[in-house]
């Protein structure tokens, strides 16, 4: 279990680019993954905003230029190199003042052949323009590369200082062509069959929020993610939709695929699982597997509901009606949608044995006749590992 601590972990990727690094690395650390992509990259090659945008800073010269991503600096070059102009440019953004927002910023630029004048550690835009505001800026051209949408706390922070702002749209979002897995997701989230959710772009957490809105699932997304669902986020940007909104993220020093991984695999466990002594054995639940003395075993939805519903009162009795209320609708024939048949104490027996098989260990639930059943365990014998404000982790 050490070297897969997200075993037993369903986790959502929406990330456009690289979904595939970032899946392998959560695959490789034990996790489920669920890919359902939020937004996706629209390609600029015949963009005549970008084209005009170059033309202008090749014609009429800018005095620095704000490099947000690495990526974007690279198309944009990449771009300009298929209309011919990349050499013109280059030459252009040698003569001028170059901030960079970041490592992966300052690689691309240095890359290129050219060097960075001042670029923050934190990777934080806010921190650039922090920087910029504290010269005088009238009458200076600054050329800021947005990176996937507009930056108007950026961009109008530096006109009302008095510069000139020439924005370069190297690349674009845009929604999904289709929500359906993401819609998926965000009801996943909802029920809390996905333990943890990875945000990699702040327009990723937008485009999740406006299909949770257009399902009225909005504020129980948002409800889930401040209580049973970890939100992951690459870095402070991405962050910070969610956090305006009170959900406490998760995210790594570095805005890096695997310190997201990382910090994940270190959080998740300790966020979302539940310990307990059972008959002299120790349980730890996980999303939808049990480790049983250090052993995981995969547990079915119906069966780990009612192990969950037994696990928040360990050792006490609870009734067949109340397990009656805990078992997911997929885990009846047919479903229990609208005009369907309800769970029964049949539904619950059948849940029960399922669970016993799964768990491969005798005597962990009792049967107590005529009232229900019990784990088998002293109720004063059990460690919790509690998610950050959630009145009930399991």
């Amino acid at each position: 279990m050490k070297d897969e601590p997200l075993a037993g972990f369903t986790v959502g990727v929406t990330a456009a680019r690289r979904h595939e690094e970032l899946s392998a690395l959560l695959e490789r650390k034990g996790a489920r993954v669920v890919y359902a992509p939020a937004i996706r990259l629209v390609p600029l090659a015949d963009d005549a905003e970008l084209l005009d945008a170059t033309r202008d800073i090749l014609a009429d010269p800018v005095d620095d230029v704000v490099v947000t991503t690495g990526i974007g600096f690279r198309a944009w070059l990449e771009t300009a190199d298929g209309w011919g102009l990349r050499d013109d440019l280059i030459k252009r953004l040698g003569d001028v003042r170059i901030l960079a927002r970041g490592p992966k910023a300052r690689g691309a630029v240095r890359a290129a052949g050219m060097a960075e004048e001042w670029s923050p550690e934190s990777e934080n835009c806010d921190e650039v323009l922090r920087h910029l505001l504290e010269e005088d800026l009238r009458g200076r051209r600054i050329a800021v590369q947005l990176y996937g949408e507009p930056t108007p706390h950026l961009t109008s922070a530096l006109r009302r200082a008095g510069a000139e702002v020439v924005e370069i749209p190297v690349y674009r979002w845009s929604r999904t062509d289709d929500p359906t897995p993401l819609r998926r997701l965000v009801g996943q989230a909802v029920a809390g069959t996905v333990d943890a959710i990875t945000f990699t772009s702040a327009p990723a957490v937008s485009a999740t929020l406006a299909v949770a809105a257009e399902d009225t699932l909005e504020d129980l997304l948002l409800e889930a993610l401040r209580t049973q669902v970890v939100a992951a986020c690459v870095g402070p940007v991405t962050a910070a939709p969610l956090e305006e909104r009170g959900v406490a993220t998760v995210r790594p020093e570095r805005a890096r695929l695997g310190a997201l991984v990382r910090a994940l695999a270190a959080e998740l466990p300790v966020r979302r699982s539940r310990r307990i002594a059972v008959n002299g054995h120790a349980l730890e639940l996980r999303g939808h597997a049990v480790v049983i003395d250090g052993q995981i075993r995969p547990i079915a939805p119906a069966p780990m509901a009612i192990l969950r519903a037994l696990a928040r009162r360990p050792g006490h009795v609870v009734s067949r009606a109340e397990l009656c209320t805990v078992l997911p609708s997929r885990s009846l024939p047919g479903g229990t949608g609208q005009g369907r048949p309800h769970p029964d104490e049949h539904a619950v027996e059948m849940a029960v044995a399922r669970l016993r098989r799964g768990l491969g260990r005798n005597g962990l639930v009792e049967t107590v006749v005529k009232r229900g059943y019990r784990l088998a365990c002293d109720p004063l014998r059990t460690e919790r590992a509690p998610f950050a404000g959630a009145p009930e982790p399991v």
